[in-house]
């Protein structure tokens, strides 16, 4: 329909119409014809089309002009490509619009402001070639914003239109093998909505680093989207899971709250480039730029948007501060991800003996890429960049893409995980770490550094170059196992790259990790908030930005990193440790060392099912039990299950289940089942008694060894080697614990250090009949693959 016409309303439009109007103009018009009716709001306005755009460059005499300073360009001769597209951007924009043209924009214009009075416009560039499934063209042209009147707005189009012979724009055609004559520009003209006075950002219907899709990724600031696409800000983050959000259940998995000190506004200026950049209040900062509910909300657009299109997407949103509502903006394929065919072969990097960390941002990738650092202030020191590079600099924009591809990996002080240099650095494959802060003050010119972007959501930059291993594993040729082969998973932040590995769910989730992590705070330190000192009360409330109360802060971070592993693992069975920190590790929890005892030996202290019945940490305790409430009965990640470490007596375990059962987690109720780490003699010796309180046993191979032979499991010198818990006493003990789960019928498992460290322990647990072995990420494979050999064998 639009093939024959110069201006074209986005409601005309749709998909099959992408050749004329481009990926992003014919998404928005696909979406306002479709998916209006599910509550997907999308700004309206009208597009000029490839024919408008054809007739211009041609009517102006500019097509010979183009080609030829286009025909023997090396786009990888930085300065060459600069001059070349300057000048064709020149032409252009001195290039008068044809009457035809302009006559109806007018028109189409002045019917605008009719439907939205004296409202300004976005004028946006929608490629021909943009969005397209196998490339990402995403913020190569211009976006207008703030833009009033028709000359203003006849101005715009000009300068969208030179846009397209942008540096970037230019070497990525080449690089793709797009023929420059091929790709024609359209420009949409739509009603701003106000973000500038609320919040905007992106989101994408997976994860961006894992590819797990069973997740909505958004990224959230105050102002105008540009600055989270541009990487100015480190943006507010939420994840929410698709099937909750279906189901109409409470479907945030986590959120992290970014700093989001800077947000772009309308500003006064002359129309054309008209918004400015200012500095956001810390009460603001302190807070999330959108609500649960606007994410639930936003959420359930996307899933409406990958279900229309069939694939999984990338998406732009505003929420207009004057009428509060949530818009759409844009909509293309996900490029990245979705685009990753080798499903069967798995590739993980590790760093042998890491060093100093030197700086830390947000990890974008999973890879680990060494070089020399090279500091780069602006695009006029590009040339400097040589290949294998490490590239270090505040924050980039589109016109540094054609130097980023000769970069090993990418380094900024500011920007999120949906920011350009992410963008581009995920499509090229290489490691980037963004949003550090310093990164350009702490590292050195020509200084060797290792990034490393394999270690969960945070990525580091570290001293030197140290070893790094490679592991392949090739998921379809994984043979079958003797026995059920788990993992021991403490970093939720990893959970979605570990489910991709073979496994049976996870044995061990360890909860001191998520507090020690996510919390940070001493449980104390929070239900007595309005106590403490002013200077760590302010320590505090710097973490708890976001939240209802300080308690609900720690109820919601437990809850987030559980969440976030049974989502990964679902329905696999995922056991829950609760916490089992000693007495000094909690001291080193902000505001710890008030509330904790000294003890000369914590292993055997202050510690497990005794610190949990004792009146000074039961109200602690509570808050655990209710975030482990919220997962399973509030969220239906009805896969967790509890398990209790360190329980030194009968009577112990008794008041722990009635604890447990008081606040919403009793044994069989909507079918939990609850674990007893065996770990101590007294459970192997009396493992028929405390199996009538519990459904089965994970054993706890460092305890048990430690405790069996009397040998601290920290223990250097004369006594390390006798610490092995191959010892024969050390198996008595697991037989004795197998045995019993056998007899009663229940589980039997180990989720302790020996089977990762040992395989020929843990082919002995296999001929003990064990039911599952949970092991370290970074052993499962191998480990997997020795004993199914020594089943074949």
């Amino acid at each position: 329909m639009a093939e024959q016409q110069r201006v074209v309303w986005l409601d005309r439009l749709g998909m099959s119409d992408l050749a004329q109007v481009g990926g992003k103009n014919a998404s928005l018009g696909e979406m306002i014809g479709h998916l209006a009716a599910e509550g997907v709001r999308v700004p309206g306005g009208f597009a000029t089309t490839a024919l408008a755009f054809h007739e211009f460059i041609d009517g102006s005499q500019l097509r010979p002009r183009i080609d030829a300073a286009l025909a023997k360009l090396d786009v990888d001769n930085v300065p060459a490509l600069t001059r070349a597209g300057a000048e064709i951007r020149g032409w252009i924009i001195q290039a008068p619009l044809p009457p035809p043209l302009v006559g109806e924009i007018e028109a189409a214009y002045r019917q605008l402001l009719v439907q939205s009075s004296n409202a300004p416009v976005a004028v946006r560039s929608s490629a021909t070639a943009e969005d397209l499934p196998d490339a990402s063209f995403a913020g190569q042209q211009e976006t207008l914003l703030n833009i009033n009147g028709l000359d203003n707005v006849l101005k715009a189009i000009r300068e969208v239109f030179a846009s397209l012979y942008n540096d970037r724009a230019i070497a990525y055609r080449v690089h793709k093998g797009f023929a420059h004559a091929d790709v024609a520009l359209s420009v949409g003209i739509q009603r701003m909505v106000r973000s500038d006075l609320g919040a905007a950002g992106v989101m994408f219907t997976l994860d961006t680093e894992s590819g797990f899709d069973q997740v909505v990724f958004i990224t959230s600031a105050y102002g105008l989207g540009e600055t989270v696409v541009q990487g100015a800000v480190n943006p507010d983050e939420f994840y929410l899971y698709k099937p909750n959000v279906i189901a109409g259940r409470p479907a945030i998995l986590r959120k992290e709250r970014g700093s989001k000190e800077k947000k772009m506004v309308f500003s006064d200026a002359a129309a054309g480039r008209s918004v400015a950049t200012i500095d956001v209040p810390i009460e603001d900062q302190r807070r999330f730029s959108i609500t649960d509910a606007e994410a639930v909300e936003l959420a359930r657009y996307a899933l409406i948007i990958e279900r229309h299109y069939g694939r999984a997407m990338d998406i732009e949103w505003g929420r207009d501060g004057v009428d509060g509502k949530l818009y759409i903006l844009q909509a293309r394929p996900e490029t990245v991800k979705s685009q990753e065919h080798d499903a069967q072969r798995l590739r993980r990097y590790r760093i042998e003996t890491p060093t100093k960390v030197l700086a830390s941002g947000r990890a974008i990738g999973q890879k680990i890429a060494q070089g020399p650092v090279r500091l780069i202030a602006s695009a006029a020191e590009m040339d400097r960049v040589n290949a294998g590079d490490i590239l270090v600099t505040d924050m980039t924009d589109p016109d540094w893409e054609p130097v980023m591809k000769r970069a090993a990996a990418i380094v900024t002080n500011r920007g999120g995980r949906t920011c350009h240099a992410a963008i581009i650095a995920r499509e090229l494959g290489v490691p980037a770490v963004v949003g550090c802060g310093d990164a350009t003050t702490v590292l050195e010119e020509g200084q060797g550094v290792t990034v490393s972007c394999a270690e969960g959501d945070t990525g580091h930059i570290y001293d030197g170059l140290p070893a790094i291993e490679i592991i392949d594993v090739a998921l379809n040729e994984m043979p079958a196992a003797p026995t059920k082969i788990m993992m021991n998973v403490g970093n939720p932040e990893l959970a979605f790259e570990f489910c991709k590995l073979p496994n049976d769910g996870v044995g061990l989730a360890r909860l001191e990790f998520i507090i020690n992590r996510n919390v940070g705070v001493h449980p104390k330190a929070l239900i007595n908030f309005d106590t403490q000192p002013a200077a760590l009360k302010a320590q505090i409330s710097e973490r708890i930005g976001g939240y209802d109360s300080p308690t609900e802060f720690y109820v919601s971070k437990i809850a987030e990193g559980v969440a976030t592993i049974a989502a990964a693992f679902w329905p696999k069975k995922v056991i829950v440790r609760m916490s089992d920190f000693k007495s000094n590790e909690y001291s080193n929890l902000l505001g710890g060392a008030e509330y904790e005892p000294h003890e000369e030996n914590p292993m055997i202290g202050f510690r497990g099912a005794s610190r949990y019945v004792a009146p000074e940490f039961y109200d602690c305790f509570v808050l655990e039990c209710l975030a482990l409430k919220r997962v399973r009965d509030t969220m239906g990640l009805t896969n967790v299950e509890v398990m209790i470490p360190f329980v030194r007596t009968l009577t112990e375990a008794l008041q722990v289940i009635a604890i447990l059962a008081r606040n919403g987690l009793k044994r069989g109720d909507n079918g939990l089942r609850l674990i007893m780490m065996c770990e101590i003699p007294s459970n192997a010796i009396l493992a028929d008694r405390f199996l009538e309180h519990f459904d089965g046993f994970s054993i706890g191979s460092n305890d048990m060894t430690q405790l069996t032979l009397a040998v601290d499991r920290d223990a250097g010198g004369a006594l390390a080697a006798t610490f092995d818990e191959r010892d024969d006493a050390v198996k008595a003990m697991l037989a004795m614990a197998i045995t019993a789960c056998r007899k009663a019928g229940k589980y039997a498992g180990i989720c302790g250090q020996g089977p990762s460290d040992y395989p020929d322990l843990a082919q002995w647990l296999v001929e003990q009949e064990i039911e599952s072995i949970s092991l370290n990420p970074d052993t499962v494979v191998d480990t997997w693959l020795s004993l199914a050999k020594n089943k074949r064998a």
